[in-house]
């Protein structure tokens, strides 16, 4: 059996490669959060760690928000997609509290430094999708060279890099010329992607992202960040919408999607825009303890087939906010 030392060692060499595979592997990085929990749940001294979980208002918040899924277990009607909702769910209740307990603050450059290399990894690739220098790979294509994920996934993780970057960039008094250079170059490498690959969530991320750092930098002065978003974030999303194609016909795309709404909604934007419609109906009937954990595929599908039958009903509204209010 490894002594708690050697098993502390062994989290946080497992910390590092988790950060690494996130960006190019979900199914890898899946396997090494399993095998991470399934040391944990066996190593014993379960006082100690169960103490310090309690002691963290966000873990408690964790927990909390896992067991209102159980409790709403007891109203559903569909067992089975409730259970399945439990499981899609297991990290509130198991991951996030065990990554709290086993991550040590001393080795978090390391977890830092995978992710970024793995991420400058996928940028090499998506780059030499986009100039046609390799064949497109997975589900990547010269339009939209996402190596690895799909498009929902990558933007918001490309996202949480540039934030690393620019944190690194601007807020890192120890960090040497050179690798200011690099972290520089990179972040302007990977704001191009941003808005060369197709996520559009992401890039909604990417924005709201950039209002915070501001907050950040100019260390929550409100007026003089009010100015400087009032100027950067129109100036970034103009500078997108000139020079990149594909951000472009993005933009135009949603824009008509919810113009022409209310003529055709069987659009990517508004389908969206009906499954939030649709699923509000079905709140405002059920506004206190909602329709149970697995309930929303049955639910939905009623009410879709007497409001908008023309479009395929859904398991999920594409809106997690929606989806837990329901």
């Amino acid at each position: 059996m490894l002594s708690s030392f050697n098993l502390d060692k062994t989290y946080q060499y497992l910390l590092i490669v988790l950060a690494f595979l996130i960006p190019l592997t979900v199914s890898g990085a899946n396997t090494i959060i399993v095998i991470i929990c399934f040391l944990w749940l066996f190593s014993g001294d379960y006082k100690s760690k169960f103490n310090q979980i309690i002691r963290s208002k966000l873990m408690i918040a964790s927990i909390v928000f896992y067991f209102l899924h159980v409790v709403g277990m007891l109203w559903t009607e569909d067992i089975n997609w409730g259970f399945h909702m439990l499981h899609k769910m297991w990290y509130f209740l198991l991951f996030f509290p065990i990554l709290y307990n086993i991550s040590k603050s001393e080795n978090f450059q390391y977890c830092i430094s995978t992710f970024l290399l793995a991420m400058a990894i996928t940028q090499l690739m998506s780059y030499l999708i986009w100039f046609e220098i390799i064949t497109p790979i997975k589900h990547s294509s010269v339009l939209n060279p996402i190596p690895f994920m799909s498009h929902i996934s990558y933007n918001p993780i490309l996202t949480f890099a540039i934030y690393i970057v620019l944190h690194q960039i601007f807020f890192n008094k120890n960090l040497s010329n050179l690798r200011f250079s690099i972290y520089s170059f990179f972040s302007i490498i990977m704001i191009i992607n941003m808005f060369i690959t197709g996520g559009r969530a992401g890039q909604v991320m990417f924005f709201a992202m950039l209002s915070i750092f501001i907050f950040q930098f100019f260390d929550g002065k409100k007026i003089k960040s009010l100015f400087a978003i009032t100027i950067i974030i129109p100036a970034v999303f103009i500078t997108a919408y000139q020079t990149s194609n594909l951000f472009k016909h993005r933009v135009e795309s949603a824009v008509k999607d919810i113009m022409t709404y209310s003529v055709k909604s069987n659009t990517s934007v508004g389908i969206r825009i009906t499954y939030v419609l649709n699923s509000w109906e079905v709140i405002k009937e059920n506004p206190i303890i909602g329709i149970g954990t697995g309930d929303f595929p049955t639910e939905y599908k009623k009410i879709n087939s007497v409001r908008t039958p023309e479009i395929v009903s859904s398991t999920n509204p594409h809106n997690m906010y929606i989806l837990v209010l329901m």
